[in-house]
């Protein structure tokens, strides 16, 4: 026994228009990591009293990968759509890299170096 052909295109219909929908959902709703697109100054502060502290950068977000908004110090790095970052900054021979989250406007976490850690706050300029 066979279905009626009627019910096999009512069926094709709806899934055509159930997977035209969600397309144009997908291409209309942006990822979430461009939310934090823009500059954020980032304060850092070292956990060592021998390393320098409560110095300051400025960061470039834009479609969630992370770049140095001075020549001074070069920043690389990837926003993840919850707001996770990673990030490398680099300036002259000295190398650090932090991890933290961003959620809206503001962010923190940690960071290490060769002889020195601590922590770091950002704020969307």
């Amino acid at each position: 026994m066979s279905k009626p052909k009627g019910h096999v295109m009512v069926k094709s219909r709806k899934s055509a228009i159930t997977a035209s929908l969600l397309a144009v959902l997908g291409f209309a709703t942006p990822s979430v990591a461009t939310t934090f697109d823009g500059g954020w100054n980032v304060q850092i502060t070292s956990s060592n009293a021998a390393c320098p502290s409560n110095a300051s950068v400025s960061i470039g977000i834009s479609n969630g990968q992370v770049a140095s908004n001075t020549a001074a110090v070069t920043a690389s790095g990837h926003v993840a759509d919850a707001g996770a970052i990673r990030v490398t900054l680099a300036s002259g021979m000295k190398r650090a890299v932090g991890s933290g989250v961003l959620s809206g406007t503001s962010g923190s976490g940690t960071w290490r170096a060769a002889l020195c850690s601590g922590t770091w706050t950002a704020q969307r300029m």
